[in-house]
């Protein structure tokens, strides 16, 4: 496969880049990435679920931890079903209304995709 045919790296810009196995590789940043990944949204980043599942705005998640609320003695419990998330950028890269508890911000890290 030509240069011209593979994508330039999303991190830096730089169009030289090279395949290997299932991965493109920046040879100027170092940074690796599948060629199956979906190509990001126009915000510039792309928030996957414990499982690598792409999350978007709108969708239903399930917590898969016991999770502890800071400042607070409540524990979100594991199953807990969460709709109609935002998507945001920042560490807890998810913002939404827990059932029984408010607004919150999650990492995306301890829910997954309904």
């Amino acid at each position: 496969m030509d240069n011209s045919a593979l994508p330039s790296c999303p991190k830096c810009g730089c169009e030289y880049t090279y395949e290997e196995g299932n991965l493109y590789i920046c040879p100027e940043c170092s940074h690796e990435w599948s060629k199956f990944d979906e190509p990001q949204d126009e915000g510039g980043f792309m928030v996957k679920d414990a499982h690598g599942v792409i999350l978007q705005d709108g969708d239903t998640i399930t917590i898969i931890k016991d999770l502890k609320v800071k400042g607070s003695s409540s524990v979100v419990k594991v199953g807990t079903k969460i709709k109609n998330i935002r998507l945001v950028g920042g560490d807890h890269d998810i913002d939404c209304k827990i059932p029984g508890i408010g607004a919150m911000g999650l990492k995306s890290e301890f829910v997954k995709k309904v």
